[in-house]
């Protein structure tokens, strides 16, 4: 699909090689997208361990391999340069032993926009916004009547690795509402899709 002038593809088996260029040689330290898989930060923590040859990145190419793709990839002239994990949040067990995330909450039809890298020369581009854009199309596509994000809310500027989420005030732009705050800096918004 084109949002505002890129073209944003789901990872399939065939853009593995373009999801590692995204990430980098070792998965950004490890975690090859797989936090909210594992049910424990020990299990995942020890999945990072060996970095490029990570236990985690075999997950993660399993869950490539079979099934709904679990995320998109944003490009510019072919190029991949953004990468954004979405996909069903029952598929994503983690959210539902975080401190921050677990919830009350009906978690049926809803899907999670739970992570974004974007590369380094093209951040600023606005690339956050077109990746929540395709998102929502894709969950929509794929039968979510709701689209959930995890962001931090901040005003401060941040390193990519604390706010690897988002920040609260892009999704509100973009019509989010939230719905749940466990921590100051850690609000729960859902946008609807119906």
């Amino acid at each position: 699909m084109n949002i505002d002038g890129f073209d944003v593809r789901p990872l399939t088996p065939d853009r593995w090689d373009d999801f590692e260029t995204v990430l980098g040689a070792s998965g950004i330290g490890g975690c090859w997208c797989t936090y909210w898989i594992h049910t424990s930060s020990t299990a995942w923590g020890e999945g990072c361990a060996g970095g490029k040859a990570a236990k985690n990145k075999a997950l993660f190419k399993s869950v490539v391999q079979n099934g709904t793709p679990p995320g998109l990839i944003a490009y510019d002239s072919g190029e991949p340069i953004g990468w954004c994990r979405v996909t069903a949040r029952s598929r994503l067990p983690g959210l539902a032993n975080s401190r921050h995330f677990k919830t009350q909450l009906d978690i049926a039809d809803v899907w999670s926009l739970s992570c974004f890298v974007i590369r380094t020369k093209h951040r600023g581009r606005g690339l956050t916004v077109v990746l929540t854009k395709a998102a929502a199309e894709f969950a929509r596509a794929n039968g979510a009547a709701l689209l959930e994000v995890y962001p931090t809310d901040t005003e401060e500027r941040k390193s990519p690795s604390v706010i690897y989420t988002g920040i609260a005030s892009t999704f509100t732009r973009l019509g989010f509402v939230e719905v749940q705050r466990r921590a100051p800096h850690k609000p729960m918004m859902r946008l609807s899709l119906k």
